[in-house]
């Protein structure tokens, strides 16, 4: 068995990764945009919009990268080697973390 043939699998598993990180971008753009803008009409501290704002930011920078990394994992694979998604796994985790500190100051706020 090649190198290759041990690493890689015919089955669908970059699909569904690929589709999981769409998900992500989708899930952070749409609730990001939605949040930050209710909590600029509902007068919530800046700071919980800019939060909400810097999300959707990230998920749209996800989204846009989508494709890009889809190729690059495909290669990687091919060529046996270990796919590298620390850029995104970074945007993905700052995104997350500012939906939650929007999420604690519209919390706080509505004391």
């Amino acid at each position: 068995m090649t190198a290759e043939e041990e690493i890689w699998d015919e089955g669908l598993q970059s699909e569904r990764t690929r589709l999981a990180w769409v998900r992500t971008a989708v899930a952070l753009s749409t609730g990001g945009i939605g949040a930050a803008g209710l909590s600029f009409r509902h007068g919530l501290p800046a700071v919980a919009g800019a939060a909400f704002a810097l999300a959707a930011l990230c998920g749209a920078v996800l989204l846009i990268r989508t494709r890009l990394r889809f190729r690059r994992v495909q290669q990687a694979l091919h060529a046996g080697r270990s796919p590298d998604n620390n850029l995104d796994a970074l945007f993905a985790w700052f995104g997350t973390l500012c939906v939650v500190v929007g999420a604690i100051t519209f919390v706080l706020s509505n004391d």
